[in-house]
């Protein structure tokens, strides 16, 4: 069998909307000084909720992307998604409404989200069950499920490439990323307009969440510090919302055209551990596994790693295993790599945890330094790596790893380096 003419995958433009800040600068901003986007829910009553703070993106205006009376016809996540998409593109070169048709047509959707339209639904559901129904939507259902999220995403920048959503939980950008580069990869198309975005903070959503009791409650009057990963005193994660997007492009065809690269996609891998609906197995196999896999499919050593974005939720057994994945998959040189939880200052955006991560890394290591872990004042004795603690620390480093671990045991790891 004739070996494959493998292209090389690019990313050329970023986009943001994040708790910590609405746009890609901003978001490069509070990530280096280490700022909190956690906050007091203020968008509904919490007084029934045990955990009251989430990473709410605040001080955006929602009609720049859609029309306003189109706004209440689509979850909140649809025009996230769609500001940090037309950032992304406008980042990368690339102008929407003056491309012509042979262009619009090799431009690929690929979104990661794990709740969709579940916000939305939920609202539309009160209607329903209240005896309001003239009060719901007549695009209830369609705005309601995960599928016509890309499509939302499509219909507003006219991309008539292939537009799919992949809804795999807490993996689901990670995933979106690791296929959409494999489209490329693979010379189906040259350009992926891909990431992730999740809006899931309304009053059933926290409900569920708090019932489970996985969501901090012990910082309520003192939201920045609720989310600290891998710290001694945390007491579960912190609900977050917002959208980070990336274009890929095929190396190549990003050269042609003059476009910007902030890195490159080397490798990617996903496992399932076939275990519980959202405990971690402690037997470690499978994440470990997605490691190997994700280093194997980039041709690298585990000492060639210079800096990995950790999953980090809050959680006690997933900071735990986190740290035990990372030595035995990396083994020594675990202890020297410096390793950092985004989530410390945005909470966990559920789906769209994966591409945050990716997106703060390539911004951070373009920028010259590691983001830190914040709130991490004295550590679990079981997370023992370098963190980097509170602040962000100057480096060279240009090979990073983006793990991710999440509900349904699931592992999803990227590969990625600055530059190219």
């Amino acid at each position: 069998m004739p070996s494959l003419d493998l292209r090389r995958v690019v990313v050329t433009g970023l986009g943001v909307v994040s708790p910590n800040g609405p746009n890609r600068a901003a978001f490069l901003s509070a990530n280096r000084e280490g700022r909190s986007g956690i906050s007091a829910i203020d968008g509904f009553d919490t007084t029934k909720l045990k955990s009251r703070v989430a990473g709410v993106v605040r001080d955006i205006d929602l009609s720049r992307a859609i029309e306003e009376r189109h706004l209440k016809r689509v979850s909140r996540m649809v025009p996230l998604a769609i500001i940090a998409a037309r950032e992304a593109l406008e980042d990368a070169g690339i102008d929407p409404t003056t491309i012509d048709l042979s262009t619009r047509r090799q431009i690929g959707v690929m979104l990661g989200t794990g709740g969709g339209g579940a916000e939305f639904i939920e609202t539309m559901y009160g209607h329903y069950y209240s005896g309001h129904t003239e009060r719901a939507n007549v695009f209830a259902l369609p705005a309601g499920t995960h599928g016509n999220s890309s499509s939302e995403i499509s219909i507003q920048l006219g991309l008539r490439g292939p537009s799919h959503v992949i809804s795999t939980g807490c993996t689901s950008s990670t995933d979106a990323i690791g296929y959409a580069a494999r489209k490329i990869r693979y010379g189906e198309t040259p350009i992926v307009l891909t990431g992730g975005a999740d809006a899931p903070i309304a009053p059933g959503i926290m409900t569920g969440f708090d019932l489970m009791k996985i969501t901090s409650r012990r910082w309520n009057e003192d939201p920045t510090r609720a989310s600290r990963p891998f710290d001694r005193d945390r007491d579960g994660f912190v609900l977050g919302e917002g959208a980070w997007m990336l274009v890929l492009e095929e190396l190549e065809h990003a050269l042609s055209r003059g476009a910007p690269i902030y890195g490159e996609i080397l490798g990617y891998a996903s496992t399932c551990d076939a275990w519980h609906r959202v405990a971690l197995a402690v037997d470690l196999d499978e994440p470990v596994r997605a490691v190997e896999l994700a280093l194997a499919d980039a041709g690298l050593a585990p000492d060639q790693i210079e800096y990995v974005n950790l999953h980090g939720t809050g959680t006690e057994l997933n900071d735990r295993v986190e740290t035990a994945v990372m030595k035995r998959s990396l083994g020594r040189a675990a202890l020297t790599i410096p390793m950092s939880s985004t989530k410390s200052m945005i909470g966990h955006p559920q789906g769209a945890c994966g591409a945050a991560g990716v997106v703060a890394t390539l911004l951070s290591l373009n920028a010259g330094f590691i983001p830190p872990t914040i709130n991490l004042g004295t550590p679990d004795p079981e997370c023992d790596l370098d963190y980097v603690p509170h602040v962000a620390r100057p480096s060279s480093a240009k090979i990073a790893l983006c793990n991710c671990m999440g509900f349904g045991s699931k592992n999803s790891v990227l590969v990625i380096r600055q530059g190219y």
